[in-house]
């Protein structure tokens, strides 16, 4: 399932592209036909996104809300659309002008909302490192919680937009050992967490890439600070998919278990923080 970045990434590129402009909306594959009768030669106002929810705001108070769920996509034209516009696949729901072309595909959730409708969504989930600055809500929840920081850490409703790359990868980042039930954690442990989520997924944004690992992150974050193209070698990672491996710090060998659905990877040596 596409993670929070990736969310953030389109709402960002379908902002740049078609804010303040009149847009065609229409269903290709027939499924959406009716909700896109109501988006059509309207003026779309804004995209944004919160976890791995997207809103797109239109002019009469219509909201298109997806959520992409294990499929879906969505693509955007980077360049002006010339000749012919093929539907390829399955669309569910495309947006245009005479320009570009965006298409939604496999959305799990694909509907024309109210406003009232998005704030009751956005009630539900926690806060997003893309988009708050305070992870004292989250927090709240999690020191009031038996379950281990590795399954709070996927409850969408705890922290919004963090998937199983990031949860792996951040507890590791900081020692911390996943089963530490979240009325163990400590403040200052959860405070690493936020604070590095904060720093990691924006770099998520830039690159459309989950960048973890010190060296790659270190390189991104020179790259944009001196607003040169990032060029990342083959994605690393310190222990997400890397079951049976050696632990690139210690050399102890990569555990892997289910947890909140999700394999859940890290180090038995590393990680004894709590």
């Amino acid at each position: 399932m596409p993670e929070g970045h990736t969310l953030h990434r389109i709402a960002r590129d379908l902002h740049g592209t078609f804010a303040g402009e009149v847009v065609e909306v229409s269903s290709p594959q027939g499924r959406f036909a009716s909700g896109a009768a109501l988006l059509t030669d309207h003026e779309l106002i804004e995209a944004r996104a919160h976890g791995k929810h997207l809103f797109v705001e239109f002019a009469g108070e219509r909201v298109l809300h997806v959520h992409l769920g294990l499929i879906g996509t969505f693509t955007i034209d980077a360049a002006a659309y010339v000749g012919e516009r093929p539907v390829i696949g399955q669309v569910r729901c495309r947006i245009a002008t005479e320009a570009h072309v965006a298409d939604l595909r496999g959305p799990m959730t694909c509907a024309v909302i109210t406003p009232e409708q998005e704030d009751a969504v956005h009630a539900k989930l926690g806060p997003d490192p893309l988009r708050d600055s305070d992870g004292g809500p989250a927090w709240e929840r999690i020191r009031r919680s038996r379950k281990s920081i590795a399954a709070l850490l996927m409850e969408q409703d705890v922290l919004a937009g963090v998937g199983n790359v990031y949860r792996c990868e951040v507890l590791f980042r900081h020692r911390i050992n996943p089963a530490t039930p979240g009325e163990r954690l400590k403040r200052a442990s959860w405070d690493l967490i936020w604070t590095d989520l904060r720093r990691l997924l924006p770099l998520g944004v830039a690159t459309s890439r989950i960048v973890t690992v010190d060296e790659q992150v270190e390189q991104v974050e020179s790259a944009l600070a001196k607003g040169e193209d990032v060029h990342l070698d083959e994605r690393t990672s310190f222990v997400y998919k890397r079951t049976g491996e050696a632990c690139v710090v210690c050399g102890s060998t990569v555990r892997a278990k289910d947890v909140a659905g999700r394999t859940l990877y890290w180090c038995g040596n590393c990680q004894r923080r709590s």
